[in-house]
C-alpha cells in the first residue's frame, strides 16, 4: 500500500505584530485566499478551515498550518482569542504558537 503524503499550507506571521483579530484577518486574507465576503469572526474562520468550501486557497490543501508568536491575540490567558484558537481543533489544521526569543 502506497503513504498519502499531505499537502500543507504553511502561513506563517511571527514577527508580525497580531494585536487584534482584525490583524490576524489581515494577516491570513491574502495567503489564505479568502474572499472579499468572509466573515472575519472565529465562526467563520471555522467553516472555511473545517468544513472548506470558502477559500479555493485553503480547500486545495489537506492541511493549513498557521505560525504566530505567543504575544498579542496569542498571548496566555487572551479571551479575545480563545474561540480562534479553538477553531484550530480539527484534522485539517493547526495553530503553532512560538515563544518570544
Amino acid at each position: 500500500m502506497a503513504k498519502r503524503f499531505e499537502s500543507e499550507l504553511v502561513v506563517d506571521l511571527r514577527g508580525r505584530p497580531i494585536d487584534t483579530l482584525d490583524d490576524f484577518w489581515d494577516a491570513v486574507a491574502e495567503p489564505c485566499g479568502l474572499p472579499d465576503w468572509f466573515g472575519r469572526n472565529p465562526e467563520a474562520w471555522r467553516d472555511t478551515i473545517q468544513t472548506r468550501g470558502i477559500s479555493e486557497v485553503i480547500d486545495s490543501y489537506d492541511l493549513l498550518v498557521v505560525h504566530v508568536d505567543k504575544r498579542g491575540v496569542f498571548a496566555p490567558r487572551n479571551r479575545e482569542a480563545r474561540a480562534l484558537r479553538s477553531a484550530f481543533s480539527g484534522k485539517q489544521s493547526r495553530l503553532v504558537v512560538h515563544e518570544l526569543l
